[in-house]
């Protein structure tokens, strides 16, 4: 299960700004590795719980996280560093390199800031110096990939080939549901290596969508022509539309023209946090083309008479 970066901090997602710095302090009194040299669990900890910090503390990236969830990190990143999560963090040479070396002063304050003992609580408590990492982080890749329209609906897993270090490699990346045409995505430590024991850099992913033979996408809202019979426009009818999320019967009003569109309320993309949009068919009216002259002729004779009844023509509104 992918992990939860407000429950990770103890907060719940209307948080405010202080409230999560708060949360975020209080965790790393509790889970410093300088305080638990020795606790492996104690390390992960203050690793998870960092990496929720760097995403929740930037606004930017906190939107992107509420509206993409974990699936995914870096959704519309900037560029290397610019995505949720994107390992850089408050360290020297990246996020916490588990079992590596931390400045604290850089961490909780140098010249200027607040220092160790005071976000600790300890203001007789020595500062420590700063220590030198050899550790260096990798590189960042990028990759550009196509997946199909109805991947991006949907979500799941699909392939990727990549150069690392003169080698083709193929990895298995999961696409989040309602990824847009576009959309750059983030994986952290599918880079190049780091040295020194540094971690790796990351993999960023621009994707770009192929196009639906028959839908067509603006922002979360799916686009379709519908078309319906001559009879079912008059009369009105239910007609079984597909969406991603199965099949709908879609009411036609009676006395419908070409060109009306018709909301399906929720049936357009959504996104791991419950945003949904809708789905909009436009009504194309066909006309059968395999009846016979005569019965074509009397449906003209009769849609002259109705529109001569009718008085002002389709058009009379039509300026320039």
């Amino acid at each position: 299960m992918a992990e939860d970066y407000y429950q990770t901090l103890g907060v719940p997602r209307t948080a405010s700004a202080e409230d999560i710095r708060k949360a975020y302090r209080e965790l790393a009194r509790k889970y410093h590795p300088d305080l638990h040299p020795d606790d492996a669990a104690a390390k992960e900890k203050f690793k998870q719980v960092q990496t929720a910090f760097d995403v929740l503390n930037d606004q930017s990236k906190r939107e992107m996280y509420d509206r993409y969830g974990s699936s995914f990190e870096g959704v519309g990143a900037g560029g290397p560093g610019g995505g949720p999560g994107g390992g850089r963090g408050p360290f020297p040479g990246g996020g916490f390199p588990g079992g590596g070396e931390i400045d604290l002063e850089s961490l909780f304050g140098g010249a200027g800031g607040a220092g160790f003992g005071d976000l600790f609580g300890r203001g007789g408590a020595k500062p420590r110096g700063r220590r030198r990492s050899a550790q260096t982080p990798g590189e960042d890749l990028t990759a550009r990939i196509e997946i199909p329209f109805k991947l991006a609906i949907d979500g799941g897993k699909t392939d990727v080939r990549i150069d690392r270090d003169g080698k083709t490699e193929t990895i298995s990346v999961t696409i989040p549901q309602g990824l847009p045409d576009g959309g750059r995505m983030r994986l952290r430590g599918q880079g190049l290596p780091g040295s020194g024991g540094g971690p790796a850099g990351d993999l960023l992913l621009e994707v770009r969508v192929q196009p639906h033979p028959l839908f067509s996408r603006v922002g979360d809202m799916l686009e379709v022509t519908l078309p319906i019979s001559l009879s079912e426009a008059i009369a009105g009818a239910k007609v079984d539309v597909p969406t991603p999320w199965g099949t709908i019967a879609l009411k036609v009003p009676a006395k419908t023209s070409g060109g009306r569109k018709l909301r399906a309320a929720g049936m357009g993309v959504r996104h791991a946090n419950g945003a949904k949009g809708d789905l909009i068919a436009e009504v194309q009216i066909v006309l059968p083309d395999t009846a016979a002259d005569t019965t074509l002729e009397k449906l003209l004779e009769a849609a002259k008479a109705s529109e001569a009844s009718a008085g002002l023509g389709p058009r009379a509104q039509l300026r320039w």
